[in-house]
C-alpha cells in the first residue's frame, strides 16, 4: 500500500461479503481488512464511473472471456480449458478470470486477478469451496495448492490426469475451506497440501492439521517457493517428487520407530549412569547407578535420615565426581545456611554445627571454598512459603539457566503446602507430572523425598524399622507410578543399642531401568564424622567391641 489517506471507512467488501471491513483511499484503491483483498485505484475509479460488471458485481459473461495459454506462467490452453481459467480485457487492462463452479458445473463466481496480484470477486464469493472441486468426486489422492495458478501448474505436470484443487482466498482460507468441504475431502485416500514454502504457507499447513480422519493428511514440500516457480525453473520433476515424498501428518508426540535411530545414542548419553557413593553396595548392582533423565524417590519414616542420604548424594555428585556435576538444592525443611554447613561437614568429616567454634575461621573458609565456593551448588531460598507452581518455575530456572544436572527436593508435601487447594492428592499428582515433564524436556535428574502413611493399629511403626512397600507412600498414587527408581530407608531409631540404632537399611522398591528390587545394602551413620558408611556384614559389625572404622576427621 502507498501513503494515501483513508477517505471512506466501514464499506462492504465485494470479495468476502464483509459488511464493514473495506476502506477506500484517496488515490482510489481499496483494501479489505477481513479478506486482505486489494484493488488498485484505476479499477476502483472505473467502478465508480459505472462499469456495469463491477458496479453490479456480475460475473464476466462468456462472450467476453478468452481461452488461451498463459505463456508467462508456462500454462497451456488444455489446462486452462479444463479448469475454466480465462482472460478478459477491462478498462484497457488484461485480467485473468478463474471460474468457480458448483458440483453440477454451474458458475458460482469469478475470482479476478490483475497484473499486480490485485484480486477481487465477481458473482458469489467462493469462500468455503475449492477451485476445481467440481471436476473430481474422490479417488486415490488429491493435491491442494494455495492459489489457482499453482493448481493449474500441478495438474499440468501430471498431464491433467489427477485431482488437483486450490484454496480460494489465499493461505488464510485453508482451514475454513477444509472444514466446509470435509465430506468431499474424505472421499480421497490421501489429501496432500502443497502450500507455499513461506510463513503464511506454513501457517496454512498447521491450520488444517487434525481436521481429517487419521492417516489421511499429507504435506508436500518444494525446493522453491511454489509449484509455478518450480515449473518456470524447469524443475517439474521436483513437483512430482514432492507429491510422492509427501509426509503423512501425525499429531505431536507420535513418532514412527523408523525415525528414532539418530536419537538412540543421544538418549544413552543423557542417561549415562554414575556410581553410587558407596563402592560395593548392592544398590549399585540392582540399579546400575544414578542416572540423569530420571526421577528418583527416597522415602523413610520420620527422622530416619532421608535428608542425610540426599545430602550425601548431592555432595558426591557435586564435589567428588570427576568432573563434578552442578546440583540444585531444594531443601524445604531447613534454611540454606543449614544445608550449606551440612555439605561442608561432609567434606571435613566433622559435624560442624556441633563443633563450629572448635574450628578456626581459616579451616571453615577452606571447607567452604572446596564445596560451596566452587559454584557447583544452587539453592532455592523459599523464605518459608512454597507453592508447587512457583517451585516448578525455579527448578526449571536451576536447570535451564544455571545448568544444574540434578535437583534434590526435600520434600514433596512441603512443596505443595503453599497451595490454597485442600486436595493434597491432586496437588501431588500435578506437581509430580510436571516434574516428569521437566525431566523429559531438559534431561536433568530429579530426586524427591516423600513421606509414609502411619502404620495401622498395633503394627510396628516405620520408626521402629518396619519394612516398607510401595503402598505405604503417603499422598498420591503418582508417587509410586511416576518415579523411575524408588528407594526406601528402614531404621529402628528406638532400639537401645547405639550402633544398631544408626543402621540404615536400604530397600529398592522399584527400578524401571533394571526391573530389579530387594534389599540394597546397609549404611551406618557415624555420629562423629556425620557420614554414611557402608556395612558389608551387619552381624559382624554389631559383634565388634572396638571403635567403628570410618573416614577420619580433618581436624
Amino acid at each position: 500500500m502507498n501513503d494515501s489517506e483513508i477517505i471512506e471507512r466501514h464499506l462492504p467488501c465485494p470479495s468476502c461479503q464483509s459488511s464493514d471491513a473495506l476502506c477506500l483511499y484517496s488515490d482510489g484503491h481499496t483494501y479489505c481488512f477481513s479478506c486482505k483483498t486489494h484493488t488498485n485505484g484505476e479499477e476502483t475509479l472505473s467502478n465508480k464511473r459505472g462499469n456495469r460488471m463491477a458496479k453490479n458485481n456480475d460475473p464476466v459473461t462468456q462472450d467476453l472471456l478468452q481461452l488461451g495459454p498463459l505463456p508467462a506462467r508456462g500454462i497451456g490452453v488444455i489446462t486452462c480449458e479444463k479448469y475454466s481459467y480465462y482472460t478478459t480485457v477491462r478498462a484497457g487492462k488484461k485480467l485473468q478470470v478463474a471460474c468457480y463452479k458448483d458440483d453440477s458445473g454451474e458458475l458460482i463466481g469469478q475470482k479476478i486477478r490483475g497484473k499486480n496480484k490485485d484480486f477481487f470477486v465477481l458473482g458469489k464469493n467462493p469462500k468455503g469451496r475449492f477451485y476445481g472441486q467440481h471436476l473430481f468426486n474422490g479417488g486415490k489422492k488429491v493435491v491442494i495448492t494455495e492459489g489457482e495458478i499453482d493448481c493449474l501448474t500441478v495438474s499440468q505436470v501430471q498431464d491433467n490426469k489427477w485431482p488437483v484443487v486450490s484454496i480460494p482466498l489465499g493461505s488464510g482460507s485453508a482451514k475454513e475451506t477444509f472444514k466446509a468441504q470435509l465430506d468431499w475431502l474424505e472421499n480421497f485416500e490421501q489429501v496432500i497440501t502443497m502450500f507455499d514454502m513461506d510463513g503464511p504457507g506454513e501457517d496454512a499447513r498447521l491450520s488444517v492439521e487434525g481436521l481429517l480422519s487419521p492417516g489421511k493428511l499429507y504435506h508436500a514440500r518444494l525446493p522453491l517457493k511454489d509449484p509455478n516457480e518450480c515449473l518456470l525453473a524447469n524443475r517439474s520433476q521436483d513437483i512430482i517428487k514432492a507429491i510422492w515424498d509427501a509426509k503423512k501428518y501425525t499429531p505431536g508426540g507420535i513418532v514412527n520407530g523408523a525415525d528414532l535411530w539418530d536419537s538412540l545414542n543421544t538418549f544413552r548419553q543423557k542417561t549415562h549412569e554414575v556410581p553410587w557413593p558407596w563402592p560395593g553396595i548392592p544398590l549399585q548392582t540392582l540399579t546400575r547407578g544414578i542416572r540423569k533423565n530420571e526421577m528418583m524417590l527416597l522415602t523413610a519414616g520420620t527422622g530416619i535420615g532421608k535428608s542425610t542420604v540426599f545430602r550425601e548424594l548431592a555432595y558426591w555428585l557435586g564435589v567428588k565426581m570427576n568432573p563434578p556435576m552442578k546440583i540444585g538444592m531444594v531443601f524445604l525443611e531447613e534454611q540454606n545456611a543449614e544445608t550449606a554447613i551440612a555439605l561442608m561437614s561432609l567434606h571435613g568429616n566433622k559435624r560442624l554445627h556441633l563443633h563450629w567454634d572448635d574450628i578456626s575461621e581459616e579451616q571453615r573458609k577452606k571447607l567452604f571454598e572446596e564445596t560451596l565456593g566452587t559454584g557447583q551448588f544452587v539453592f532455592y531460598d523459599h523464605f518459608g512459603s512454597v507453592d508447587g507452581e512457583s517451585l516448578l518455575n525455579r527448578i526449571r530456572y536451576m536447570v535451564t539457566a544455571e545448568g544444574c544436572d540434578f535437583v534434590f527436593i526435600d520434600h514433596i508435601s512441603i512443596a505443595i503446602s503453599g497451595l490454597e487447594s485442600n486436595n493434597e492428592r491432586k496437588d501431588i499428582d500435578v506437581l509430580m507430572t510436571n516434574l516428569a515433564s521437566l525431566i523429559q524436556e531438559t534431561g536433568c535428574g530429579i530426586g524427591v523425598i516423600a513421606h509414609l502413611k502411619k502404620t495401622e493399629g498395633s503394627k510396628k511403626s516405620f520408626e521402629e524399622g518396619a519394612p516398607i512397600s510401595l503402598d505405604d507412600l503417603r499422598g498420591s498414587g503418582t508417587l509410586k507410578q511416576i518415579p523411575w527408581t524408588i528407594i526406601a530407608g528402614e531404621r529402628n531409631q528406638q532400639i537401645e543399642d547405639d550402633r544398631e540404632k544408626n543402621l540404615f537399611n536400604l530397600r529398592l522398591l522399584k527400578c524401571r531401568f533394571t526391573g530389579k528390587t530387594g534389599l540394597a545394602g546397609c549404611l551406618y551413620f557415624n555420629e562423629e564424622t556425620g557420614r554414611l558408611e557402608l556395612i558389608d556384614d551387619v552381624d559382624l559389625f554389631l559383634g565388634k567391641s572396638e571403635e567403628v572404622p570410618g573416614e577420619e576427621s580433618q581436624f
